[in-house]
């Protein structure tokens, strides 16, 4: 059963399963930009965590009723309420028991590795898509979480971050399924507040940040890191750090303050804080030993560079003393690409307000292993633009190509106008039918004329304001190469041999349909060969995002051990189920059961890191 009969379902299902979000159709372009335009001019004047500061908020303890436990499995997913099957394929396997996966990322070794389904279950942002809503929650994230672990015998923990798509509707839906002491299925949630700090065995914690949109942190919820964190940290403690958005990567990609706020927070919450007894700021000797983060649907790691390391930007060699940054958002939102993540990060970086805070600034290195790889990010990202690849952009997104048929169709109107303009001619029907060859290119060397003229303009402005030579605009780009478009389907026009006893009215609509289906396979090709063309910003971003991939999804399972070592689990499912059956729900109703689950593997080797923070 796929998605659309399971649709026919909702009834029994308790909830409307979804298909993947469509990022460059119109409606759903239109509809998220208004939510985030929105959400950045109000945010500031609505901010739920002030208001949040009057809840009562406790310290949550993990795993849930062991407080003497000596460890703890621990799964972490991001960027998950998207399509119904992505989601629920990576819903169902953290529900499993256990997960028996290769040793090693190669699947080398003959014991395999058994991992623990986790006693705490971490939500690390963008909870749904493609903004928050009651119902969007509950058909895109709880549904399907519900569905696939609808009762346990130890019921595990689940706390939630709100990343920027949860903060759509400035935090509503999200406090009211996160923070109100609900089950989804069997999982438990019991923060109260869109922020939480968690005490794990073994001397660990665990640290949920809510940043508002990149927003500062507001001071209800300081006081709560001061008096639940920062008062019981012990010397040699290691914390978890779990963040809406890798700031770090900003930090390296033009913004160079990106990452001020966790860097105040790591020197001011964690590594210090005030003695009540003197009122001085006084060191806890604890450390942040792991930077954890969704926002973008890929995997990427970063590992401290320790003294002795080599110069450069080759990869350390593995070492559980060494800091990591772990970027893991493939919960079940559109694979984003790697090929274009930076080496090295230098942190804070130069330009940055609190650089000199740090003496010397710590420095951390891209580690081998991606998911996916350079070469792979590369050829999914070149999908956009090849026809035969099953993600070309029209096909994907079906609503930019009629946009694009009906954009064009307008374009052929300003034409066909300028064009019988141009042949003295009052009607642009009749201009079309008269005009031969000769007449049009000599049309066309006009437009190639003006063309040259406005991007010359435009990059002697360019030159006389920055003072150095600048290519054209993109938006430039964009725009002369749909006007190009334009002027072929005027030619194929022109080329067609009309028969005179057809009405003018007739010729018009002709004219019209082949313009407009010029426009949506041709405009729409040439659109996404601009999009693949893009190296930075966020027309870069469309090149994975136009083509919503959804299989390559994956979580990260974490696991202290007795002593105190932690180990991170990076895993990935190749691809995700497609089929599914009705069956029974313990409460009542139904529920979606996978037909056939996808195999699981390492991305790469487990990662160890040491609690206490490295000394000289």
């Amino acid at each position: 059963m796929k998605v659309r009969e399971l649709r026919g379902h909702a009834g029994e299902l308790g909830f409307t399963p979804q298909e993947q979000v469509r990022w460059l159709a119109p409606r759903e372009l239109g509809r998220t930009a208004v939510k985030a335009v929105l959400a950045a001019v109000f945010a500031g004047y609505s901010d739920k965590r002030e208001f949040q500061g009057v809840l009562e908020a406790d310290l949550l303890q993990a795993p849930l009723g062991r407080q003497d436990a000596r460890e703890i499995w621990i799964d972490y997913v991001a960027d998950l309420g998207d399509g119904f099957d992505a989601t629920s394929s990576v819903a169902w396997t953290l529900a499993e028991d256990e997960l028996t996966v290769p040793l090693t990322a190669e699947g080398d070794g003959d014991v395999p590795l058994r991992l623990s389904r986790g006693d705490l279950l971490v939500l690390g942002g963008d909870e749904v898509y493609p903004a928050a809503s009651a119902t969007g929650y509950e058909d895109r994230m709880k549904g399907p979480y519900r569905a696939a672990l609808p009762e346990a015998t130890d019921p595990p923990l689940m706390v939630a971050l709100p990343g920027n798509h949860d903060w759509y509707d400035g935090l509503t839906a999200f406090l009211r399924m996160f923070t109100q002491q609900r089950t989804i299925g069997a999982w438990r949630t019991r923060q109260t507040r869109s922020y939480f700090c968690v005490r794990l065995p073994e001397g660990w914690w665990l640290v949920g940040l809510d940043s508002q949109l990149g927003s500062y942190f507001d001071d209800p919820q300081l006081r709560y890191f001061e008096k639940h964190l920062s008062a019981n940290l012990k010397a040699g403690d290691g914390v978890i750090v779990c963040s809406a958005e890798p700031t770090w990567l900003e930090s390296a990609g033009g913004d160079a303050d990106a990452f001020n706020a966790l860097h105040w927070f790591d020197r001011n919450i964690i590594r210090s804080h005030v003695d009540p007894g003197t009122g001085r700021r006084v060191p806890t000797n604890a450390s942040v030993r792991l930077w954890l983060t969704g926002d973008r649907h890929h995997y990427a790691r970063y590992a401290e560079r320790l003294p002795g390391d080599p110069p450069g930007t080759g990869v350390p060699a593995p070492d559980p003393r060494r800091r990591q940054m772990v970027t893991c958002g493939l919960g079940g939102a559109y694979l984003a690409a790697t090929h274009g993540l930076p080496p090295v990060l230098p942190l804070p970086p130069r330009g940055a307000r609190l650089r000199d805070k740090d003496d010397p600034p710590v420095e951390f290195a891209r580690m081998g292993k991606t998911y996916p790889d350079a070469a792979e990010s590369r050829r999914l990202a070149r999908g956009i633009a090849i026809p035969w690849s099953g993600r070309w952009l029209p096909w994907r997104n079906v609503g930019f190509a009629m946009l694009a048929a009906g954009l064009h169709a307008v374009l052929f109107l300003l034409m066909s106008f300028l064009f019988a303009l141009a042949e003295g001619v009052l009607r642009p029907v009749d201009a079309v039918r008269r005009a031969g060859a000769d007449d049009f290119w000599g049309f066309f060397a006009v437009c190639l004329g003006v063309a040259g003229a406005l991007l010359a303009l435009g990059f002697l402005g360019r030159l006389l304001r920055r003072r150095k030579a600048a290519p054209p605009s993109g938006p430039a780009v964009a725009a002369l190469s749909q006007a190009a478009v334009a002027l072929a389907a005027l030619a194929v026009t022109v080329a067609i041999p009309f028969p005179a006893s057809w009405d003018r009215w007739v010729v018009l609509f002709a004219c019209l349909a082949v313009a407009a289906v010029m426009g949506a396979v041709v405009g729409s090709g040439v659109f996404a060969l601009w999009v693949l063309s893009a190296t930075g910003g966020e027309v870069a971003e469309w090149q994975m995002s136009g083509q919503s991939i959804e299989d390559h999804k994956g979580f990260l399972r974490l696991h202290i051990a007795p002593g105190g070592a932690l180990t991170v689990y990076p895993l990935v499912l190749e691809s995700i189920c497609r089929d599914w059956e009705l069956r029974d729900d313990p409460s009542g109703g139904k529920r979606p059961v996978p037909v056939g689950m996808p195999a699981v593997r390492l991305i790469e080797d487990p990662v160890v890191i040491s609690r206490g923070a490295w000394t000289p």
